[in-house]
């Protein structure tokens, strides 16, 4: 049984904005360090599942940045939609592609734009996973919460089947703030990362199952791969969690401990995966911080920037836009990307 490892590099990321466009999202940022969020997924998990075990999922306005991000990844692993169908088809049909190459495979499915600050310890969690997962449970990491978080998704966990492997009792929406404070203190609970280990046809088998539309879809490429263009833009539009995890009936969690993930979910948190300076400032390119605390300043354009005298904000320069906002207002950029939109200018967008 190999393991192949499938990076999901669809979105628009429109939290990033002005770094961030259209035909090149975040997954395409260098945000963490001098690779991009794309490049970094992958290394991580060369150990795992080398390029010739790497597949990528993306669009095909998307297709030609995978490849110049990932010049050793081979070109039939390059799988591409037909249209965005979210998650669930995604995943699915990269498990098509792989079971026609290694009917046997157990698939690591990565989100391509997160951050991992300990990737050996992240190694060792995949590999319990990977050892679970071939004995037919559909796997998912459940991240230790840090902060009393509204944003995520959380797990329950039920019974411990082994050191650090537990039963999911339950799949939690994004709760409200006192609910979130109740989470971090109660260890049954952990942050959903979309971090997924399962045998290509358990999930597909889960998904004959749960989602009968998008399985009969899926096995109707796999008999003939010219249908992909006809079949795919029909599914249903539906996230693996929704459409698989939250119905299956074999799930468990892999505790993976303390290893430094994020979702680098918007500007704010690029203060927790990039360098500090002594006041806490992440600064990038020509740019300066003084008398500056807890901020973030990008030169991307090949210009200086300076910020003087701020706190908590963000200031980001991609050469044609520049963006200032306070780090409690980062997740509020992609208003800017709607207010282009309206107004015409989606060629800014």
């Amino acid at each position: 049984m190999s393991t192949h490892a499938v990076l999901p590099a669809g979105g628009s990321g429109t939290r990033f904005w002005p770094l961030s466009r259209a035909k090149r999202p975040k997954q395409f940022l260098s945000l963490a360090t001098d690779k991009t969020l794309l490049a970094e997924t992958s290394d991580r998990v060369e150990e795992l599942a080398g390029a010739e075990r790497t597949w990528v999922v993306c669009g095909r306005d998307h297709a030609a940045a995978v490849r110049e991000a990932l010049p050793r990844l081979p070109p039939a692993h390059l799988v591409v939609e037909p249209a965005a169908r979210n998650t669930a088809p995604a995943i699915g049909l990269a498990a098509v592609e792989v079971s026609r190459e290694d009917p046997t495979a157990t698939l690591i499915v990565l989100p391509s734009d997160h951050h991992i600050a300990q990737p050996a310890a992240f190694r060792e969690a995949l590999r319990t996973a990977v050892r679970v997962a071939q004995g037919g449970d559909l796997v998912t990491l459940g991240i230790p919460p840090t902060r009393p978080e509204t944003g995520y998704g959380y797990l329950r966990r039920g019974v411990e089947r082994e050191k650090g492997v537990y039963a999911v009792e339950a799949f939690v929406e994004k709760p409200d703030a006192a609910t979130a404070e109740k989470y971090l203190r109660d260890p049954a609970y952990s942050w959903n990362a979309g971090i997924f280990v399962f045998r290509a046809d358990a999930l597909l088998e889960a998904m004959r199952e749960h989602l009968p539309a998008v399985h009969e879809a899926l096995a109707r490429i796999a008999r003939d791969p010219a249908t992909l263009a006809e079949a795919f833009p029909r599914v249903p539009s539906i996230s693996i969690d929704y459409g698989v995890m939250e119905k299956a009936k074999r799930i468990a969690l892999v505790d993976p401990g303390p290893i430094g993930w994020s979702d680098v979910g918007s500007f704010a948190a690029l203060s927790e995966v990039r360098p500090l300076d002594a006041r806490g400032n992440a600064v990038s390119g020509d740019a300066l911080a003084i008398d500056s605390d807890g901020c973030v300043v990008m030169s991307e354009g090949g210009r200086l920037v300076a910020a003087v005298g701020l706190h908590e904000v963000c200031v980001i320069d991609s050469g044609d836009a520049v963006l200032v906002v306070p780090k409690d207002r980062a997740q509020d950029v992609r208003k800017v990307v709607d207010a282009l939109r309206r107004g015409g200018r989606a060629d800014k967008t």
